[in-house]
């Protein structure tokens, strides 16, 4: 049997004969290659992407365009004179004629607002969902997760006893809140409920 001598493979940049490369390595042809594979795939991802923006930018403007067609037709539908012919629509008023009379004002008195939303909180109380910034809610200190115990003396079990209780109050007076924070801690807050116009 004839035993063969394992030979170790030569490390890159040597030669096969066992000494070091006399002088640099010889260009690679394949690399060359590689690189215009890597710069052609990188140009198509570009032209595919500015492709993929634009086609998005186009869909949304002709989705604007029939939105605002649409929004347009319904104010036509609503102009319509009643009791005319199908196609009579009212004429636009001038610049120089008078202006057309406001309806009159509600006479009845407007209903406060603490400017907050409010749902059932899972025990008693109103649990605070949302704070309007600027608001009567809002300046007195109240946060999203805050829990509405009572207003003045009036207990609050649910967000409809909360807002039966500020339809109660007066706009423009001082009531007191009492608060559970997120936190577990209680605290009295005043308030001063203002009108919604």
């Amino acid at each position: 049997m004839e035993q063969t001598a394992l030979r170790p493979k030569p490390m890159p940049g040597q030669d096969p004969g066992g000494g070091a490369a006399p002088g640099p390595t010889a260009p690679r042809p394949h690399a060359a290659r590689r690189r215009a594979r890597r710069l052609r795939t990188a140009l198509f991802a570009l032209f595919t992407g500015s492709l993929l923006v634009l086609s998005g930018v186009g869909l949304g403007a002709v989705g604007v365009t029939a939105i605002g067609t649409g929004r347009l037709a319904d104010l036509q539908r609503q102009v319509r004179l009643p009791g005319g012919p199908a196609g009579a629509v009212r004429p636009a008023p001038s610049p120089h004629s008078a202006p057309a009379p406001r309806p009159a004002p509600d006479t009845a008195s407007p209903a406060p607002t603490l400017g907050v939303e409010a749902v059932d909180a899972e025990k008693a109380g109103a649990l605070v969902v949302g704070v309007h910034v600027p608001g009567p809610g809002c300046t007195a200190g109240l946060v999203r997760g805050d829990v509405l115990l009572a207003l003045d003396r009036t207990r609050i079990d649910s967000a409809a006893d909360l807002a039966r209780a500020v339809a109660r109050a007066r706009p423009g007076a001082r009531v007191t809140l009492t608060v559970r924070h997120r936190s577990g801690g209680y605290q009295q807050l005043t308030a001063v409920p203002g009108v919604v116009t």
